[in-house]
């Protein structure tokens, strides 16, 4: 005879849910109806499961607060790409250590290889080698560039 260990699915309600988070249950209902908290409707009201609210809670802990740059990182990039760099020179800082990331230390890249690598981020390549360059994070010589080793990123 095998038992069964699976543990029975546990649902909630906006009301059991409001009571256990010490929350107004509309605020409950809000975060529902948005999607930011995973619920299915039954007749008038929400159903949560527990698996969905500890998901949920896990993702607002602040454990998981981005530092500066991701959050400015997060906010220019759409679909793995930039529009645009920003015009603070702060948040743009920020992009373009996302992009240097990209490059391994000591290492010689071609013009070409620098290209390519800053496309899958960015359309304007020129631009972002010549930031690269003004903001001392890559130096070029002879049309080759390798990322500075003692440039101290900030985010």
């Amino acid at each position: 005879m095998t038992e069964d260990t699976t543990k029975p699915l546990k649902f909630y309600t906006t009301n059991e849910l409001a009571d256990l988070l010490k929350m107004n249950v509309q605020v409950i209902a809000r975060k529902l109806q948005s999607g930011e908290l995973v619920g299915y409707k039954l007749g008038k009201d929400w159903r949560v499961t527990e698996t969905d609210l500890m998901t949920w809670l896990d993702r607002c802990s602040n454990r998981h607060r981005q530092n500066p740059g991701e959050l400015v990182v997060s906010r220019f990039m759409k679909n793995g790409k930039i529009d645009a760099l920003p015009v603070q020179r702060k948040k743009r800082v920020y992009i373009l250590e996302h992009i240097l990331r990209q490059f391994e230390l000591n290492r010689i890249y071609t013009e070409k290889e620098v290209n390519e690598t800053i496309t899958r981020f960015h359309d304007d390549y020129c631009r972002v080698r010549r930031e690269f360059i003004m903001e001392k994070m890559m130096n070029r010589k002879n049309g080759k560039y390798r990322r500075i080793a003692s440039y101290r990123f900030t985010g």
